[in-house]
């Protein structure tokens, strides 16, 4: 793909010159959008029903838990942790359809069970014995091939680093660069890794011929979201001796370089990131994790401040600006899918099939955007 364009250095020019967000509002921001969720689900537990019923330890309350630890980390109310803890303790501290599931959206709930047993001082194994006993299962085998679309990076990474941080135990962050490394570069016949572009096809129905309607790729924004969360997750728990850790970092920058010349001219990213014709419009959920990701880089410096700072203060600003209602509602935010077209038409009112993981991502990106000095 092409450098930056005149236009993205002239962004950037005018970006640079942004303020950097307040903590107080930040914090604000996040609470008013997770006390609107709250209050509507006051019963953790409780079953999600749509087209079918869910438990509500599937993949997209799981992410919203991943973004309320992490509003917890900056802001330990005590009524956070108490939810997490109810929630878990309803599901049993197990993973969504048993313990022994190799479906990454089943297993993503265990990242919550993982933090609540390190909140807690390790105290109480039973937190993370199911999750420990699913990944071992797992390793048990040869099978590498489950992350067969890109979600299941954020869904199950972090899990294998995080038990491999605590554990010690090198067999974590070998499997976990094992599997990552097929889906890199054998799902979908040479991977769901774009090399060219360092941006990821969501799964092997977009890698080409597939095209766009303006004949390019489909790269969906949020897919590529999850690989950015996944990634900076995968840094963070991962040795810096570890084998892999230098091919992770690569990517990880490569990604987030790429997503600079495509940002839309008001903050947010389409989603469809190479094709803004093809549903065209603002999007959170893709936003906020790209302001993850970056705000991440930044605070723990694998990334070039200057580069980058304007790029995800833009893209918070307009997020504040736009998704995050006056109540606490999140709009603009794409419902559950794998493409551009799912979930369309979005707007600032219109509710997703799921709020949950919308949410999720919102407090990810809060949550390090807090940190920035």
């Amino acid at each position: 793909m092409a450098g930056m364009t005149s236009c993205s250095v002239q962004k950037q020019n005018i970006a640079s010159k942004a303020k950097l967000p307040n903590k107080k509002e930040v914090l604000e921001v996040a609470e008013r959008a997770n006390l609107y969720f709250m209050n509507k689900w006051p019963d953790s537990g409780k079953e999600i029903v749509g087209k079918k019923v869910w438990p509500s330890n599937l993949w997209t309350r799981a992410v919203y838990y991943e973004g309320l630890m992490a509003l917890y980390a900056i802001d330990p109310k005590k009524e956070y942790y108490q939810y997490a803890l109810d929630w878990s303790q309803k599901h049993n501290w197990d993973m969504m359809r048993g313990t022994y599931t190799r479906n990454a959206d089943h297993q993503a709930c265990g990242q919550t069970y993982i933090d609540l047993y390190e909140i807690d001082g390790r105290k109480n194994p039973e937190r993370i014995k199911n999750v420990k006993a699913a990944m071992d299962s797992m390793i048990a085998t040869d099978k590498v091939d489950d992350w067969w679309w890109i979600d299941a990076l954020q869904m199950s990474m972090p899990i294998f680093t995080k038990l491999g941080r605590i554990t010690g135990e090198q067999k974590y962050f070998d499997r976990n660069y094992e599997m990552y490394a097929f889906t890199k570069y054998k799902h979908g016949g040479n991977g769901l890794y774009n090399q060219a572009d360092k941006i990821w096809w969501r799964d092997k129905s977009f890698v080409p011929p597939y095209k766009e309607p303006n004949g390019e790729d489909c790269y969906w924004s949020r897919g590529n979201g999850w690989v950015v969360a996944a990634l900076a997750k995968t840094l963070h728990d991962t040795p810096k001796s570890d084998p892999h850790y230098h091919e992770y970092l690569t990517d990880y920058k490569d990604l987030l370089s790429a997503l600079l010349p495509v940002q839309r001219e008001d903050g947010f990213w389409n989603v469809s990131l190479h094709d803004p014709g093809n549903f065209g419009g603002k999007e959170m959920t893709g936003t906020a994790l790209f302001v993850y990701g970056m705000a991440y880089g930044i605070n723990n410096n694998l990334i070039d401040r200057k580069t980058y700072l304007p790029v995800l203060i833009r893209a918070w600003n307009a997020i504040v600006r736009d998704s995050v209602q006056p109540n606490g509602f999140l709009g603009w935010v794409q419902g559950t899918g794998k493409e551009p077209r799912d979930g369309q038409p979005l707007s600032a009112v219109k509710e997703p099939d799921f709020e949950d993981y919308g949410l999720g991502c919102l407090l990810l990106a809060a949550s390090e955007v807090y940190k920035l000095n």
